[in-house]
């Protein structure tokens, strides 16, 4: 135990010295703690059994840390965007935002908006969405983001929540999709990246509620199922609408993705080679539908 909190200590610092060299003075990075994040649950009270091995509950479902990714010309206005990022399989928070380049590439967007992410299961082959899939849960956690960008002084206390995106990798698909259906926050754009496994119902629901919802998946053949259900979802919207488009990664402009609501973006890259290098998340934070570029 005493060795796995070294770590994670260890890890920390390390991640608190990456930011730094990011781009010291153009954002802070603020971790905390909610008691509204995914872990503990009772759903992995007893940890995860899976391939025959036990991921325990006090290693990888323990951990109800938050990080903050705020610039520092983040405007002081009555409300504040917010762009959850949550994170796939066999990751952490801290992890995914180094190895995917998360914060540099939110910082090079320059909008105006505040970068969450949340732990969910914490290097752990596990995509359950813990508490984040009860109803009213994800509310819960918006206010106490905002309670702690208040407290810092990085908003005004009369601030109140903004335009909300949700954006992931992998297997947070079924943490976002549980948020779409039962979040009690009004959200306006999703940005996956290889990650729509299933839960299809629930994203159609959600495009259902207004057409103007921004929805986009990014995906490969080499996610071991994601192409499959992105065929069938297209299939399932043409039965209904032809408010939608799919195009192949070599070759996307900006202008496809402003100009279509519901964009399946496929890439004949790797799993974990679509979010960076080129820097499709960053792409895809410049051309929100919602989000205001810094002044």
């Amino acid at each position: 135990m005493f060795l796995n909190r070294f770590i994670s200590s260890l890890v920390c610092c390390l991640f608190a010295s990456i930011l730094l060299a990011q781009g010291p003075g153009e954002f802070q990075a603020v971790h905390f703690s909610s008691a509204h994040t995914a872990f503990p649950d009772t759903g992995r009270a007893n940890g995860h059994l899976y391939d025959s091995v036990l991921y325990k509950a006090a290693d990888h479902y323990s951990d109800s840390s938050v990080l903050l990714i705020i610039p520092k010309q983040l405007e002081n206005s009555k409300t504040v965007d917010l762009v959850f990022w949550f994170h796939g399989w066999r990751n952490n928070i801290d992890t995914a935002a180094e190895y995917y380049k998360l914060t540099r590439q939110f910082i090079a967007s320059r909008r105006d908006a505040v970068l969450v992410l949340a732990e969910t299961a914490k290097n752990s082959p596990d995509s359950y969405g813990g508490k984040l899939e009860q109803p009213g849960m994800f509310r819960l956690l918006t206010e106490d983001v905002l309670h702690e960008l208040k407290k810092g002084g990085y908003i005004s206390d009369r601030a109140k929540t903004g335009n909300i995106v949700l954006a992931g990798h992998s297997g947070a698909f079924r943490v976002i999709a549980y948020i779409l259906q039962n979040g009690q926050m009004p959200v306006l754009e999703v940005f996956l990246f290889d990650a729509l496994y299933a839960e299809v119902d629930k994203y159609q629901n959600w495009l259902n509620q207004d057409w103007a919802h921004h929805f986009i998946h990014w995906y490969t053949n080499h996610g071991g199922g994601t192409d499959e259900v992105s065929n069938f979802m297209m299939m399932q919207l043409k039965n209904y609408s032809d408010h939608f488009m799919l195009t192949e990664e070599v070759g996307l402009k900006p202008k496809t993705i402003k100009d279509n609501y519901i964009l399946f973006v496929h890439s004949l890259r790797e799993h974990n080679d679509i979010i960076n290098n080129p820097d499709n998340f960053q792409l895809l934070l410049e051309n929100s539908f919602v989000l205001r570029p810094l002044k």
